[in-house]
């Protein structure tokens, strides 16, 4: 996989961070988004690597925010997504939409 494309679940962790954006898109908030809109159990420790991977493409940047009480006092690592990987997440929706439109139909 090169750079500028997306595994599954990065696909899904770029696209939970665009909707929360750049100052409430953290670890939880990412982990919760995809389960309530998909249904999917998610591990923090999955969206943490996924989030790891994401910066190494150069897909998003992350900075400290602001300590929160609830999280004992620490900063959450909040992400915010560059152009590139909004490009990447459109790519890959359209990859998508072009693999279910060549789909044959089936009679109920």
């Amino acid at each position: 996989m090169g750079r500028d494309t997306l595994a599954d679940f990065e696909l899904l962790v770029v696209l939970a961070s665009i909707r929360l954006g750049p100052d409430e898109a953290y670890t939880v908030s990412i982990a919760e988004e995809i389960r309530e809109r998909t249904g999917r159990p998610v591990r923090r420790a999955n969206v943490f690597t996924a989030l790891q991977r994401l910066e190494d493409k150069g897909l998003i940047s992350t900075r400290r925010g602001e300590p929160h009480p609830e999280r004992g006092g620490r900063p959450p690592r909040l992400v915010k997504v560059e152009p590139a990987g909004v490009a990447a997440a459109r790519a890959a929706g359209d990859a998508i939409l072009a693999m279910l439109g060549s789909l044959p139909v089936e009679e109920a």
